[in-house]
């Protein structure tokens, strides 16, 4: 398997060589892709693996519901119209650029982050407005902006065609303090296939960062499974199960019940759910799973529904 990020270590460069190539087809951009982080052919003819499905889903599923839900700020429209309006967090403002945020009128601590965007790289978190250097700070958000720009056809790496259709803005919303969280702030990202949790890859005690985070693969039935992402050594042995934990695998299948396949991510803050995001190609279908046949299992969820033709022509 041919490590890339070795050898090309910026991101930056990374997404930039990605735009030169932009002029090769989906299907076989997305061939070459899984070959070069596999080391294997991508089967999309007969896919067995979570991670080949999930390149057949980009490739021939179309929902114009998933660009509305795959943006962090129209997403709560969907929200809402399934009747969890009360799990959303609060908003402050959306906007369309640095210069835009009135950071006089935010409260003392907030969060920042794109509407297309990275969670561990195009957030942040800030806990005391005092000491916030607005000039970094603008520059900072005018760089997550200028990476996804709406006045120009966007580098899309994933071929991950929901989000082309999303409108990259800022989102200033409320601060999710996890004091009184025993385990710290948990993320519950709940993988659902028709409808149906299958596992929640749970990161926790996230404050410190996702890559300072431990984290663990379990059953709806709360079980820590013996299946781990190839990148992440750290187990979680024991964290404590919400005691609305039901009502949360109620939510999420309410949220995916649309999709043959979504990750509903939640958070749970002292028996209050909210609502995180929905994303329909986890890691762009890309992960390694430690044993490896946690892909098969996965593959075995995923009922691929029919092809769906987009309206759309091709790259």
């Amino acid at each position: 398997m041919f490590d890339y990020k070795k050898l090309i270590k910026s991101r930056r460069l990374r997404v930039l060589i990605l735009g030169w190539l932009d002029w090769i087809p989906d299907e076989v951009m997305l061939r070459l892709q899984y070959r070069i982080k596999f080391g294997r052919k991508l089967d999309l003819k007969n896919p067995r693996r979570f991670t080949e499905k999930l390149q057949w889903y980009k490739l021939y599923y179309y929902n114009p519901l998933m660009t509305q839900c795959a943006g962090k700020n129209h997403v709560r429209d969907y929200v809402k119209a399934k009747g969890l309006e009360h799990i959303l967090n609060e908003q402050y403002g959306v906007y369309e650029r640095a210069e835009d945020i009135p950071f006089d009128q935010l409260p003392q601590e907030f969060v920042l982050k794109s509407t297309v965007g990275c969670a561990s790289q195009q957030v942040m978190v800030v806990r005391d407005k005092s000491k916030l250097d607005l000039d970094a700070t603008r520059k900072k958000v005018n760089d997550w902006l200028a990476q996804f720009p709406n006045d120009r056809k966007r580098t899309n790496s994933g071929r991950e065609w929901p989000y082309d259709g999303v409108k990259t803005e800022i989102i200033a919303e409320k601060y999710i303090d996890s004091s009184m969280c025993p385990d710290g702030l948990v993320s519950y990202k709940i993988f659902c296939f028709n409808g149906k949790p299958r596992f929640v890859y749970m990161i926790v005690d996230i404050k410190a960062g996702y890559f300072d985070a431990d984290y663990g693969i379990y059953s709806p039935e709360f079980e820590l499974l013996p299946y781990n992402r190839v990148c992440e050594a750290n187990l979680v042995p024991t964290t404590t199960k919400p005691e609305n934990w039901d009502e949360m695998l109620k939510v999420a299948e309410i949220l995916s019940s649309e999709f043959p396949h979504v990750r509903v991510d939640l958070y749970n803050v002292q028996g209050k759910i909210i609502f995180g995001e929905l994303t329909f190609y986890n890691d762009s279908g890309y992960m390694r799973y430690d044993p490896d046949e946690f892909d098969y299992i996965c593959g075995d969820w995923f009922e691929l529904p029919e092809k769906v033709k987009r309206p759309r022509c091709e790259r």
